[in-house]
């Protein structure tokens, strides 16, 4: 029987503060089962094993940082909102090191869950570029360029690696700068 209070939704709550505590690798079962006080065979009762798992918080991490994106977007155009997602994105992901790890992969091809979370976030990001002219394989290509560049900063900032002792959110504010510019002249580029 499983213990009185426990739900599928606090079962992952936890798994989620233990991968950003731990990352993703360091999430097991038994470690789980023990902040949670249950016997790991217990956890079979509200998730179907440790893939399950991290699929659940890899979904849940996508559709949460969708949600940021789409409310740093509203009301905003171009540079503004691309300033306003860069924020949120590095914000969400210096606050939640896991989840942001975990929302990095792709979806599978039969998940439509996971698709769609995916998907929202793309497509934010495809209606701020929307500004810019970028369409198709120019607004891929750009939304591609934008994630590149802000995950390379996002990740070597939480890994430590500047260590140079210049302002860290200066050097980001002049990257997102710099992709501003890069997307006005994306759009002017791509017929030369």
């Amino acid at each position: 029987m499983p213990r009185v209070g426990l739900t599928e939704a606090l079962v992952v709550e936890e798994a989620e503060r233990m991968v950003d505590e731990v990352g993703p690798a360091g999430l097991t079962l038994t470690a789980l089962a023990e902040r949670l006080g249950v016997r790991q065979p217990s956890l079979y009762k509200h998730v179907d094993g440790l893939d399950a798992l991290h699929r659940s918080i890899s979904v849940r991490a996508k559709r949460d940082l969708g949600e940021r994106f789409a409310r740093a977007a509203v009301g905003r155009s171009r540079g503004d909102a691309i300033v306003g997602i860069s924020q949120v994105f590095r914000r969400w992901a210096l606050a939640h090191p896991g989840r942001y790890v975990a929302a990095q992969k792709a979806p599978a091809a039969h998940d439509a869950d996971d698709i769609a979370a995916s998907n929202a976030i793309v497509q934010v990001c495809a209606d701020v570029l929307a500004g810019y002219g970028l369409e198709g394989d120019d607004a891929i290509d750009a939304i591609r360029a934008l994630r590149s560049a802000l995950h390379g900063f996002v990740s070597l900032e939480m890994t430590g690696g500047f260590g140079l002792p210049a302002d860290i959110d200066r050097s980001f504010d002049r990257l997102v700068g710099a992709l501003i510019d890069a997307m006005a002249a994306w759009s002017t580029s791509r017929n030369e």
